[in-house]
């Protein structure tokens, strides 16, 4: 092992840079849908190799001391990247037409922007790099404090954080209740990235042995948390609570298309009559819709309110994703439109709305509007202007069941900012369309995502997705039912009861900030003692 580290810490040029690009790209296979976070141990020692031999000649400054480890980085974030968010570029060819020159920048240009956080944590981890095990927590808390920064600089972008490698199955999802998704960062990393020492040999000193063991037990007691935390059995179902989600799997150059309002509300309104699973089967009481499930605005067309009204029995809701415009004011000569969940009573009367507050650049508004709109560059979405952004979070009152805390599309991946502050809700409603991906690793890394998120809040999800995966999932982020990608059909179930806030829930990215301090602490412990 001594020798094959030594291999890679000479490497130089072109070499470094491709060994770098390659393992970047091996570690996307430990996301959705392949889920070989195995390989990680592999490609995170070289990642620490490659960071060792990131040195300049004696005598340069900061920068030229900086750019080795920086090109590291970059070049690992930028494999990384670019493996496992191809499939965005699949919105590109939605609509060929306008859109599909842009999809080579899109496939390369957001990696190569991402990968900057990558570099970023490389040169902060060379900066305090120290001999022996001691760096492998050095390397641990830059790349974690990387990842923090992803999610939160530029509006953010936590898509396909590392942490999320430790959590394929519910057994391995349960620590986000107690660390949240940058804990099990920084977890990951130092996981991972331990076998790195077996390359040390004898300049390993004394912490080598200490390193594999601290997280061997990480990872035991990873697994053993999520045991006994699942030893509970079911989660018990809330009462006279009963689920309808349609997945109609409306392909994503029709769903906009005016002239098939008619046909897409048949299908939404056939799909709602489907006969109940069992002869016997409680009657529906909450019915639910996707994202934006309407070619048109909702409000403006009283001919489909009356058919919703005529669709649902008395005691029936409907919960849909819709567009909402506002009306120009005084000060604004243009309408607002916004990216809303509505919640529709039996008579056809809209009860409680939520606009969607994160949007997607590039693809619901136009970040720079100006600059980019004279180069020829809009929003994937149709819509002169893009949508607006609703001004927060809320949680929603419905008849008959706890409140709701809405999410539309991508809002479910930001961690301890999916429930209104002071609004616990008792569920968490994700209305999204993956369509424009079609069958990629897209909607099943989104799935995963937002499973973490209802085992970080202690909440029970309900996901209502156009073209799937729509599902009921507990607050153990078990998968009670579910319906997969490009299918058409229904999922019923109960709404499974929440669980008490959660350490997560209750005190959010704290715990990540005092796991970065102890494990400086540490770090500087086994500098003095090596």
């Amino acid at each position: 092992m001594q020798s094959f580290a030594n291999a890679i810490i000479v490497q130089w040029g072109w070499r470094r840079f491709a060994i770098a690009l390659a393992c970047g790209a091996i570690t996307a296979l430990a996301f959705p849908p392949f889920y070989a976070f195995p390989l990680l141990w592999l490609t995170m020692p070289v990642f620490v190799w490659l960071i060792d031999g990131a040195e300049a000649g004696e005598g340069a400054g900061f920068v030229r001391r900086s750019l080795p480890a920086a090109a590291v980085g970059w070049a690992f974030g930028f494999g990384f990247f670019v493996a496992g968010l191809w499939w965005i570029g699949a919105a590109f060819l939605v609509d060929a037409a306008h859109f599909a020159w842009l999809m080579p920048f899109a496939v390369i240009v957001l990696p190569a922007g991402l990968a900057l956080f990558w570099a970023f944590g490389a040169v902060l981890a060379r900066v305090f790099w120290l001999d022996g095990a001691p760096r492998i927590l050095v390397f641990a808390v830059a790349m974690a404090v990387a990842e923090w920064w992803r999610g939160h600089l530029l509006t953010g972008f936590p898509w396909n954080a590392i942490g999320y490698a430790l959590t394929p199955f519910p057994v391995m999802m349960q620590s986000a209740a107690a660390l949240g998704l940058w804990g099990l960062t920084l977890v990951a990393f130092f996981v991972f990235a331990a076998p790195a020492v077996l390359g040390d040999g004898p300049r390993g000193g004394r912490f080598a042995a200490v390193t594999l063991a601290g997280a061997a037990l990480l990872l035991v007691a990873h697994l053993g948390y999520g045991l006994v935390r699942l030893s509970g059995g079911a989660d018990p179902a809330v009462a006279g609570v009963h689920l309808r989600i349609v997945q109609p799997s409306i392909p994503q150059d029709e769903r906009w298309q005016l002239q098939r309002a008619d046909e897409t509300m048949k299908r939404y309104l056939d799909l709602s009559r489907e006969a109940e699973a069992a002869p016997d089967a409680a009657p529906i009481t909450h019915l639910i819709w996707p994202e934006s499930a309407f070619p048109f605005l909702l409000t403006r067309h009283p001919a489909a309110l009356a058919a919703i009204a005529d669709l649902l029995p008395p005691g029936e809701t409907l919960i849909t994703g819709a567009a909402r415009a506002e009306p120009a004011d005084a000060d604004d000569i243009s309408s607002h439109v916004f990216n809303s969940i509505f919640v529709i009573d039996d008579t056809g009367v809209i009860r409680a709305a939520y606009d969607k507050v994160h949007l997607v650049p590039f693809g619901e508004y136009l970040p720079f509007r100006r600059f980019f709109e004279a180069l020829g560059i809009r929003q994937l979405i149709a819509l002169p202007g893009g949508f607006s952004a609703g001004d927060r979070l809320r949680t929603l009152p419905v008849a008959g069941a706890p409140p709701f805390g809405p999410l539309i599309c991508y809002e479910i991946i930001f961690p301890g900012a999916v429930v209104a502050p002071g609004e616990r809700p008792g569920w968490l409603l994700n209305a999204t369309n993956d369509a424009w991906y079609g069958d990629t690793p897209g909607p099943y890394q989104h799935f995963l995502q937002a499973r973490v998120r209802a085992v970080e809040e202690g909440l029970p999800l309900v996901r209502a997705a156009n073209s799937g995966i729509s599902a009921i999932v507990d607050a153990h982020g078990r998968v009670l039912a579910s319906l997969g990608f490009g299918r058409i059909g229904v999922v019923d179930g109960a709404l499974p009861a929440a669980l008490p806030p959660t350490p997560y829930a209750r005190f959010g990215d704290l715990i990540f900030l005092a796991m970065l301090l102890v494990s400086a602490l540490l770090a500087a412990i086994g500098k003095i003692y090596l």
